[in-house]
């Protein structure tokens, strides 16, 4: 889709946009089911990298200390109680500028995931920029999604960051699908981006090819020591669910995930947010560096609104 073309959709009337998001939804989608994913930084802190939004770069003077990779054991441990919480994805993440073949930490990492994937949980990991070799060397040890986000348009991102540009993120997302890996990738509002730079994103991400197995929408949650740190942090609900019905309508065979800043939301705007299409959600009480909501609030929600956990290695509901 264009630009223009997404402008239409969104700047509809909302219920009949809503609406139109709903009807895309049920063509693709069972209409009870949403993608449970637990979020795990297995390094932490001490990036290189100069992201605005994020307290774990060395470059900001935030308070979060760099830390070692954590051990297989440790992950696993993780991992299982993920699965027996009922998580059907396990994605862990790792504040590196990128990895490289060869290197003892990828190595490290590639082996913890061999373990990982045979919990029958998605595996999905975020490990930065990569090559055309560490996706082949991923996708062999058993991820099934690599994450990489635009976070905005092309045009605002480099006022969010300076260490790397746009295009190195499209680099990473070409050699990943090169290799035949689904890629989850969405972005950031709330970081002083117009509603045009939120559907720009959303045009990049349809010429993929093929589309985001997934689409994360995160909320800025406004970090102490980070350039981002002064944005006020709310979101209004209307732009959002206007931006996740937007993608659902793009991208009909997505998962669309409520990430970062779910826990910001009420209970009723996350109703309607996965009325207007949103089927995936970070389960666990923390996301890589940030609160999210409690299991139990979670679990009561779901069941208030009749929402089972999807299968993993599911697409399409009813392909």
């Amino acid at each position: 889709m264009n630009l223009a073309e997404l402008q239409r959709i969104y700047n509809q009337p909302l219920f009949e946009l809503i609406q139109q998001a709903r009807n895309v939804y049920l063509e693709h989608w069972k209409v009870d089911q949403v993608q449970l994913c637990t979020l795990l930084s297995i390094k932490t802190g001490g990036c290189s990298e100069d992201c605005g939004y994020c307290s774990q770069s060395a470059r900001h003077g935030g308070k979060i200390p760099a830390g070692k990779l954590l051990e297989k054991e440790v992950i696993l441990c993780k991992a299982r109680e993920a699965a027996a919480n009922g998580s059907t994805r396990f994605c862990m993440g790792a504040a590196w500028k990128g990895v490289r073949d060869g290197d003892a930490k990828f190595e490290q990492v590639l082996d913890t995931i061999r373990d990982v994937a045979k919990l029958g949980m998605e595996v999905c990991v975020t490990l930065g920029q990569l090559t055309l070799k560490e996706a082949q060397r991923l996708k062999e040890a058993g991820v099934t999604s690599y994450n990489h986000n635009l976070d905005t348009s092309p045009e605002y991102y480099a006022k969010i960051t300076h260490s790397h540009t746009f295009q190195d993120r499209l680099d990473t997302i070409a050699a990943v699908q090169s290799v035949g890996m689904s890629v989850c990738c969405g972005g950031i509002i709330g970081m002083g981006e117009t509603e045009t730079d939120r559907l720009k994103m959303l045009e990049v991400l349809s010429h993929f090819t093929p589309p985001p197995e997934s689409v994360p929408i995160n909320c800025l949650i406004p970090q102490t020591g980070t350039p981002l740190e002064h944005q006020s942090g709310k979101i209004d609900i209307f732009e959002l669910l206007r931006l996740i019905a937007t993608t659902r309508i793009a991208f009909p065979e997505a998962k669309v995930r409520l990430s970062a800043g779910r826990s910001l939301l009420t209970r009723e705007a996350q109703a309607f947010c996965f009325f207007a299409g949103a089927n995936s959600i970070f389960y666990g009480d923390k996301l890589l560096t940030s609160g999210n909501a409690d299991v139990s609030e979670d679990n009561a929600l779901l069941k208030e609104l009749n929402l089972k956990a999807q299968a993993p290695h599911q697409s399409m509901a009813r392909a």
